[in-house]
């Protein structure tokens, strides 16, 4: 299973022009075909950029633009028998802070924090390796090195 940061939607969808369109393009093809999941976090973030260009009609049509075009599963954060305060202070101070701690910003925390409770998950795909290499049990690739795995993998 593969996870998908904000930055590769993103490129999908906006900087046309951005000379890593070709292997963005081949790599939301190839993640398809392995159960590809993004955070609701990501998701927000996407929205929060897009939103600048979007009709807010569009904006909240966004899970048959992004989730089915791409077969993505949205992962939301775990509350089971929390009450909405205990929530809150784990999910948005303690666990955050945690990852804080190794020089990360907080929209990046609560995107791996989440990520790292989903069973089966192997590899995180982001432009952005360097904020999370080191930083997480998680495989973390660019969408080139995706490609390149997978192709290698196939023999």
């Amino acid at each position: 299973m593969v996870a998908l940061d904000t930055d590769v939607l993103l490129l999908a969808f906006a900087f046309h022009r951005d000379e890593r369109q070709a292997d963005n393009a081949r790599c939301l093809a190839l993640v398809q075909e392995h159960a590809p999941v993004v955070t609701i976090y990501s998701v927000m973030e996407l929205l929060g950029q897009l939103s600048f260009n979007l009709p807010s009609a569009r904006l909240r049509q966004w899970p048959s633009w992004l989730q089915d075009r791409y077969g993505l599963t949205i992962v939301y954060p775990p509350f089971a028998e929390m009450d909405a305060a205990s929530f809150f202070t784990a999910e948005f101070v303690e666990r955050p802070l945690d990852k804080m701690q190794q020089r990360m910003p907080f929209g990046d925390a609560l995107i791996l924090n989440l990520l790292e409770t989903v069973p089966g998950l192997e590899d995180f795909v982001t432009w952005n390796t360097r904020h999370f290499t080191g930083k997480t049990p998680l495989l973390v690739v660019t969408p080139a090195q995706y490609i390149d795995r997978m192709a290698n993998s196939r023999g």
